[in-house]
């Protein structure tokens, strides 16, 4: 056992991807609880935490569950793209250590201060941030630095939920949530507009298909992408729910599907590891344009959200997490087929979700079962991940 807890400790990769997945069936099966005692099917009792059950669920979903996506991911591509060493055992367990006293604090934050629930809470993402800074800057390319703007702009978002809580403002909560998850859905338009075309392109180089049939990725579109990208969370931080942020979301959802249009995603039907990361971007597209026309007064606000809060940003740390760990395991990158029926059921909750949002009746039991779909998605990904999270790594 000892071995096995040094081993996941000593790389990012391992602690987070594994956090990310326990902690999402946790946070999953909570919010799936406090659902069934909604509709009478279990008895009611009080949460530990503050705030109410649905800004619990939303907060964590955004700031606990995707943090920890976010921080196995740098502190993993971050040092191939530099050239520097990966981070030390010690400062794994540090930063884990950090994340996961942010997810207590939050759970037991009716027993806490309130400013001492957002020390622990904010936290992370600071260190986070320094650390892959310091990486960086050994090699300083535009195209990279962008993510500590990014991170800043998370940070800035938990930060306005906290100031809503603590009672120093009436009404930033919201508007922190909404930026919180864009600034998520911003940062996969950026990275998945990089290794999707690129991940399609190698396998079908390996596959023997002709130059002339790769991915295309047309520089216009992605530089357009990226200053959206930057645009949408700081136009919803500056303007809140605004038609503003509404046209840059919109705007950004079309961009990204021209992007998609010459990405070959019809290729990559044939390997379910590639299709996961297209999906996700697709579903990245779609949610932006709905939630940039609900800006507007047309469609569900809260449809549009779990588009990008399930489908995007959870089909796209499935994507990248599974890959990942396959990758830097030694293990073939192939998603074993209880990782493809993961892919699978995250695309149909978030669907299921939105189309549910629409319902009167009904609508409780629509919440219920997608949240079992999330639940069994992130099941089978620790089934079928946890080998290549926990154990050695495989010769090549």
């Amino acid at each position: 056992m000892s071995a096995v807890i040094a081993r996941v400790l000593s790389e990012g990769f391992r602690v987070f991807f594994l956090s990310a997945g326990l902690f999402g069936l946790f946070a999953g099966a909570a919010w799936g609880l406090w659902l069934m005692m909604q509709a009478g099917a279990v008895g009611a009792d009080d949460p530990s935490y503050a705030m109410s059950p649905p800004m619990w669920h939303a907060h964590e979903m955004i700031f606990g569950y995707s943090t920890a996506a976010l921080g196995g991911f740098f502190l993993t591509a971050v040092p191939n793209w530099t050239g520097t060493p990966d981070a030390r055992a010690r400062f794994i367990t540090l930063a884990a250590g950090v994340w996961l006293a942010g997810r207590f604090a939050m759970w037991f934050s009716g027993a806490l201060s309130p400013w001492l629930v957002a020390l622990f809470d904010l936290a992370f993402v600071p260190i986070l941030a320094a650390k892959i800074a310091s990486q960086l800057i050994r090699r300083p390319k535009p195209q990279n630095m962008v993510f500590l703007l990014l991170l800043s702009y998370l940070w800035v978002a938990a930060l306005f939920t906290h100031l809503e809580w603590i009672g120093l403002t009436d009404e930033t909560l919201q508007t922190g949530l909404r930026a919180g998850l864009l600034t998520l859905c911003c940062m996969i338009a950026i990275l998945g507009g990089r290794i999707t075309p690129a991940f399609t392109r190698n396998a079908m180089k390996r596959a023997g298909v002709p130059e002339a049939g790769w991915p295309v990725s047309v520089p216009l579109f992605d530089k357009a992408g990226m200053m959206l990208a930057l645009l949408l969370p700081l136009s919803v931080l500056a303007t809140g729910l605004s038609p503003i942020a509404g046209v840059v979301a919109l705007a950004l959802g079309v961009v990204q599907v021209l992007r998609m249009a010459r990405w070959r995603g019809g290729w990559a039907f044939r390997q379910p590891i590639l299709i996961a990361l297209h999906l996700g971007l697709g579903m990245l597209a779609f949610g932006l344009i709905l939630w940039g026309l609900a800006m507007f007064g047309l469609g569900s606000e809260i449809g549009a959200l779990h588009i990008l809060g399930i489908g995007c940003v959870g089909g796209m740390t499935l994507a990248v997490m599974s890959r990942a760990a396959l990758g830097h395991s030694g293990r073939d990158l192939v998603a074993p087929p209880p990782m493809v029926l993961a892919y699978g059921l995250m695309a149909v909750a978030a669907i299921l979700r939105w189309i549910g949002s629409g319902f009167d009746a009904g609508y409780l039991t629509v919440m219920l079962v997608a949240d079992g779909l999330w639940v069994a998605a992130i099941a089978l990904y620790l089934f079928a991940m946890w080998p290549a999270l926990t154990g050695p790594r495989l010769a090549s």
